[in-house]
């Protein structure tokens, strides 16, 4: 109880200096001024988001609610971006950046990851109605299957697991050790997780796969998780991948099984790099030119792999890039429902002027891992 009140009074905290900060430095046209001095302004505008949905969850064991956004603030964001920059696609984007000159001030790319029915369902329309270009990034595998994506099926045993950890010893950490499953770094120390998502977030950086899937095996003995939470999972079906691209929607790869590729062997990589986009290009006729990493996660092999697996531009959840590879590292910003809310619960144009500026970048370091390619 004590931990849940200490993050609940850090984060309205947190809530209150960035609104702040979003107000002195948007007032005074800092933002922009930090987006030069930063080299911001150099690197093209991608937004990044994940699932949509028509109301945002009012809790958090139905989903993680970082990767949520409900159809009205959608739009809201939309909007706000629109009135300001023109929206393109992501072909576009390559073609500019593939010419070698500065890239045109204002404009702004939409994309959205792993290929979930609710962006079907909500955001489809929404892009339709007002004719915004976007791509989504899909897991071939997952495609018109009732799997779920292994991040959230395994938040959502965490979440659940949580209700059971308070009385472990080191909370959820010590309720993972109860099931086998260590987390411990070194001899004598511990993790002590605030919550399932810090659990989640360590579990993808440092597991393979095949050790994820067992962890969910070992969580799936002792949770279970009801039809209704795994329908609203789901992802979308290959008539949807197929109208929407018939509608002009971009369609890229996020890889077969949505494995973070720095954790997977050399065959792992190639087999999620390649095989994804040889089923796309082979269900929707087309060459298929657009990679995200999953998790954003990538390393000097991860990119080598992307790149003789045919891709020609690969995209990112962070500012970082690598220079010898820049169009197989682009920056995105990823948004969710409260990316652009202040401290009263409202959404913000000064924030979300500083989200578009990378403002708060200079705060918010990347956790990331991104080793640099050798020479």
């Amino acid at each position: 109880m004590l931990g849940e009140q200490y993050w609940m009074n850090h984060s309205m905290l947190r809530s209150l200096f960035k609104t702040g900060a979003a107000l002195a430095l948007h007032g005074t046209n800092s933002d922009r001024l930090l987006a030069r001095i930063g080299g911001s302004h150099r690197f093209p505008v991608v937004i990044g988001y994940h699932r949509t949905v028509e109301e945002f969850p009012s809790d958090a064991l139905s989903t993680i609610p970082s990767m949520c956004i409900s159809t009205r603030m959608l739009e809201r964001q939309l909007d706000w971006i629109g009135r300001r920059y023109r929206f393109v696609s992501l072909d576009e984007l390559g073609a500019l950046m593939e010419s070698g000159n500065p890239l045109p001030e204002r404009i702004a790319a939409v994309t959205f990851d792993d290929g979930y029915e609710d962006v079907y369902e909500h955001a489809f329309p929404l892009l339709k109605k007002k004719g915004i270009p976007a791509a989504v990034f899909v897991v071939t595998d997952l495609i018109g299957t009732a799997q779920l994506q292994i991040h959230d099926l395994l938040y959502l045993l965490l979440a659940r697991a949580a209700l059971k950890w308070e009385s472990a010893p080191q909370g959820m950490s010590g309720f993972l050790a109860s099931l086998g499953i260590s987390l411990t770094p070194a001899p004598g120390t511990a993790m002590i997780f605030p919550d399932p998502h810090a659990a989640l977030e360590t579990l993808i950086g440092v597991l393979p796969q095949s050790a994820m899937l067992s962890v969910i095996e070992t969580l799936h003995a002792k949770v279970t998780l009801s039809q209704r939470i795994l329908q609203e999972h789901r992802a979308m079906s290959w008539e949807a991948v197929q109208e929407m691209r018939a509608a002009g929607i971009t369609i890229g790869s996020h890889g077969r099984t949505h494995a973070v590729l720095p954790n997977e062997s050399p065959e792992k990589v190639e087999e999620e790099a390649r095989g994804s986009r040889e089923t796309l290009e082979r269900c929707l006729g087309e060459k298929i030119r657009h990679f995200a990493y999953p998790c954003g996660q990538y390393d000097a092999a991860t990119i080598r792999a992307v790149a003789q697996a045919g891709y020609r531009f690969g995209y990112t959840i962070c500012k970082h890039r690598d220079s010898r590879f820049p169009l197989l590292t682009i920056p995105r910003k990823m948004l969710w429902e409260k990316s652009c809310l202040n401290a009263l619960g409202s959404f913000s144009p000064s924030i979300m002027s500083c989200q578009m500026h990378g403002s708060f970048d200079f705060v918010a370091r990347c956790k990331l891992k991104h080793a640099p390619v050798a020479a």
